[in-house]
């Protein structure tokens, strides 16, 4: 294992690991699957029933893989046993990997915003992931797109919210209504914005937190995650997670 990196993973391990391939919502990254893709086509769109119908305040959402077995156990290593190693390599590397696909249609300078944690959260667990990663993503990127700033205290998470996992999509909304506020608008008003996440389930946090900075006066709010949960996938990813320790506060 020490072979690959410092970090307690394997080279099989991390060649398992790769991008999201199929149909893919053009907005959110949902997977459409075989019939949902076909549906699409023939209504001239490439985008989810959920897009359609309910535009997120967020132009586009990009993962750079689909969340299962191997990444789910970094992802682990690093949130639960603070192995900050991985935040770099490969992790960082694959967060980069997304947000580069991203560069084409945003705007040369972009703000970076992790997803903020609870602070009693955040103190818990003495760092926040999502900041780590953003971190290490914008870092690798320095030469390619040199515009990429970070603000990561431009928003907070104001209330501490029960797990996502159990919740339906309305639920989950209800939940995280009025959990994020931005607390530095001068930071964000007028620019857009690249939000940040480890893992992008439903899309429920990336929502409110989106529409929470259009509000504050963001011109265009963008989204790179590490992973998305799948449909077909969602149950036993899901429930791996409320059963890790110190995973009380969900993803949604």
């Amino acid at each position: 294992m020490t072979a690959w990196s410092a970090a307690p993973v394997c080279t099989a391990c991390v060649e398992r690991v790769g991008p999201q391939t199929g149909a893919l919502c053009e907005i959110c990254g949902e997977s459409l699957g075989m019939e949902s893709a076909r549906f699409a086509a023939a209504m001239g769109v490439n985008a989810c029933t959920l897009c359609r119908l309910a535009p997120p305040d967020f132009a586009r959402a990009v993962a750079y893989t689909a969340y299962d077995d191997e990444l789910r156990e970094m992802l682990h290593l690093l949130k639960y046993q603070r192995v900050l190693a991985l935040a770099d390599e490969p992790l960082g590397e694959w967060l980069a990997a997304a947000v580069m696909t991203l560069a084409a249609d945003a705007h040369a300078e972009v703000t970076v915003i992790a997803v903020p944690l609870f602070a009693a959260r955040e103190r818990q667990r003495g760092f926040n992931q999502s900041i780590v990663l953003a971190d290490a993503a914008v870092a690798r990127l320095k030469k390619a797109w040199p515009g990429l700033s970070t603000a990561h205290r431009a928003m907070q998470r104001v209330r501490d919210t029960e797990a996502q996992f159990g919740l339906t999509t309305h639920q989950r909304r209800k939940n995280l209504r009025g959990a994020f506020r931005v607390v530095d608008a001068e930071a964000v008003r007028g620019r857009e914005v690249l939000l940040v996440d480890d893992i992008m389930t439903t899309g429920a946090t990336a929502r409110e937190c989106a529409r929470v900075l259009v509000r504050a006066g963001v011109a265009k709010v963008w989204v790179a995650t590490l992973a998305r949960v799948q449909a077909e996938r969602a149950v036993g990813s899901v429930m791996w997670d409320v059963a890790a320790p110190g995973a009380a506060q969900g993803f949604g």
